[in-house]
């Protein structure tokens, strides 16, 4: 009598640990509060797109409005690692006395090169968007950790290329301009894949993207310089 085959068991797959479930809870709620907003967002539906248990949400973050607020402190840890690269290119190159226009656009490939081309960074706008045109707490984290002293460091520089007066509502305007022409291949991905005939915005069509961009900047900086000799 023939013996019957040893059965043998799978093996079970390995369990998220506890900061893998809250790094997924945060994902999950950056995009589906960007996308339904939090009142439109259920906790059932948070669980399931992180594939975690539903009372992980109160266990990591005490509930639902906990949660809103680790994904504005995420926004900002991004944000800041990213400002931090694009901002002091001496880490990043050679030439730690890079004149500040040059190191202008560095910055501005950076931001491309993440807002543009970076998958990660879609999720990130929206829930911005979503928090601009409803403003709670987790705005005031987002404005208050990077927004705001971003926004004076790139001042900051442009008064250091041009001269003019880093507080002025004109250099604030500038680099409100400079910033939100990026944004707007984000923004409104969908209709610039249509204009352009792209099937998609990769690292291609960010340098694309980028050599416009730097084309601008060299404008308006030789523009503002000529105004001031």
């Amino acid at each position: 009598m023939s013996k019957k085959p040893t059965a043998v068991s799978k093996p079970k797959p390995p369990t998220p640990s506890s900061e893998q479930t809250r790094l997924a809870l945060i994902r999950a709620g950056l995009k589906l509060f960007g996308e339904r907003g939090f009142a439109g967002t259920s906790t059932r539906e948070l669980a399931g797109m992180a594939g975690a248990n539903i009372g992980s949400i109160a266990y990591h973050f005490g509930g639902k409005e906990g949660l809103r607020m680790a994904c504005a402190e995420f926004i900002v840890d991004t944000a800041q690692r990213l400002a931090k690269k694009a901002l002091q290119p001496a880490q990043a190159v050679p030439d730690r006395d890079m004149p500040a226009a040059d190191r202008l656009h560095f910055a501005l490939e950076e931001i491309v090169s993440f807002i543009v081309a970076n998958p990660e960074a879609s999720d990130i706008v929206q829930f911005v968007l979503r928090e601009v045109a409803h403003p709670t707490a987790a705005l005031d984290t987002i404005y208050n950790g990077f927004f705001e002293p971003t926004h004076k460091r790139l001042c900051l520089l442009w008064a250091e290329a041009t001269g003019e007066d880093a507080g002025s509502e004109a250099v604030k305007i500038t680099v409100f301009t400079l910033i939100g022409q990026i944004l707007y291949f984000r923004i409104a991905r969908p209709a610039v894949m249509r204009r352009l005939g792209w099937k998609e915005i990769g690292a291609r069509e960010a340098a694309r993207v980028t050599s416009v961009v730097q084309s601008n900047l060299a404008a308006i900086l030789g523009a503002r310089k000529g105004q001031r000799s």
